[in-house]
């Protein structure tokens, strides 16, 4: 009941948007009935969902899944594919780090520091 409510505030403040650009009117009759066609499509969706990664042997959901979704509409599947990169890209990059950070934590060091390092010890050795 409270998705519901938050879908239909969210076409409700979309309606007023375009209102506002468009220069039109909705009733509330018809934010209504957008609202609820909009939750029984996401509800459509939702099961697809489950459907598609069901089908792939998978117990859960893919981005691959929503871009099969998607597939119908060019415009969204380009856009669904956009953000899956950058987020792939951003998980790589967030890896990396924790990588470096957990590595330095544990006194490990770099390939050419190791040589540094060694480097110093065989100077102060032979001083």
């Amino acid at each position: 009941q409270r998705l519901k409510a938050a879908v239909h505030y969210t076409v409700g403040c979309l309606c007023e948007e375009v209102e506002e650009d468009k220069d039109v009117q909705f009733s509330k009759q018809c934010i209504a009935a957008i609202s609820d066609i909009t939750f029984r499509q996401c509800e459509i969706f939702a099961k697809d969902l489950e459907m598609f990664a069901r089908h792939a042997k998978r117990t859960t959901v893919t981005t691959e899944d929503v871009k099969l979704l998607a597939r119908r509409s060019n415009s969204l599947l380009k856009y669904i594919t956009q953000k899956s990169e950058e987020l792939a890209s951003n998980n790589m990059e967030q890896k990396e780090k924790k990588k470096k950070k957990s590595s330095t934590a544990k006194g490990e060091r770099i390939p050419g520091e190791q040589e540094a390092v060694v480097t110093e010890n065989e100077d102060s050795n032979m001083a």
